[in-house]
């Protein structure tokens, strides 16, 4: 299909998951849902709409729906903010999530954003305390959570409605703690190193499931998820109602302690201890 080769480089998978014609969270919700119904505001000061909420049937079961959203031409992403979202858009989403756990509905996540909006306004009214906040929210709520980054996962503003029992990853995505040119120009003080920058980060599907950060990697379409609309859409629906299936088998205690188990055991890693003190005391010499 096509003549694209599939892309292997790491920074060849951030080029295509900022693809301008990649399927967003209302395209996905557009085929997999006939009944979306947008749910708006934060009940505080504003409507965000770099972050999408509502509810949807999918595959015949009923969900609370969180996304960020982008947008398809330059005014659309004036309104969107490029998918940035401001702290409105965080608590809007935590009173939905909230809705979903009185409710008893699984909650999914479409994550895609280069990172929370870190404008002067945003600092003002709080970006950090409600990301904070919905970072410890989330790892109580009492209902299932699904999260899947669909593009970009970019540090806090990915990770602010990401706390989730299954995290899953499209084949193409990347998720990471800063993107490329942010870490290339405070490591090398130079943002053309952003290729050796994607590379050392880490941020690729594979990279991630092999690490065991992410619990699953959907595949797309050979020329990638933007190539069909359709095909990819199916894939998330067969692999999110998968993943519930196993998650609605767990006691919602259970469930809770797992995800919390989950994020703790990330980051942890084991040193030879005998070769470190061996190149200490090599260093002592």
């Amino acid at each position: 299909m096509g003549s694209r080769k599939k892309c292997h480089t790491s920074w060849e998978k951030v080029q295509l998951a900022r693809h301008p014609q990649r399927p967003y969270t209302l395209d996905y919700l557009r085929i997999l849902s006939n009944d979306f119904i947008e749910l708006h505001g934060d009940r505080r000061f504003a409507d965000d709409e770099a972050i999408i909420t509502g509810l949807a049937t999918i595959g015949g079961q009923p969900f609370v729906v969180i996304g960020h959203q982008k947008g398809k031409n330059t005014k659309d992403n004036l309104i969107r903010n490029f998918g940035m979202a401001h702290p409105e858009g965080y608590r809007k989403a935590l009173r939905i999530m909230k809705l979903a756990e009185k409710f008893d509905l699984p909650i999914l996540i479409f994550i895609d954003t280069p990172g929370a909006y870190p404008g002067i306004g945003a600092e003002e009214r709080g970006q950090a305390e409600a990301i904070a906040r919905n970072l410890f929210e989330m790892s109580v709520l009492a209902t299932p959570v699904i999260a899947i980054v669909i593009g970009e996962g970019g540090s806090g503003g990915a990770l602010g409605i990401g706390v989730a029992d299954k995290i899953l990853m499209l084949e193409d995505s990347i998720y990471s703690v800063i993107s490329p040119e942010g870490c290339a120009a405070i490591l090398w003080k130079d943002q053309s190193a952003a290729q050796s920058a994607a590379k050392a980060l880490k941020i690729t599907a594979k990279d991630l499931f092999g690490l065991g950060i992410i619990d699953e990697i959907i595949p797309e379409p050979f020329e990638g998820a933007q190539s069909d609309y359709g095909v990819m859409a199916k894939r998330v629906e067969k692999t999110v109602l998968k993943n519930l299936k196993e998650l609605n088998s767990i006691p919602k205690e259970q469930l809770v302690q797992n995800r919390y188990e989950k994020f703790r055991k990330m980051g942890v890693f084991k040193e030879n201890k005998k070769k470190t003190v061996r190149k200490f005391k090599e260093r002592k010499r």
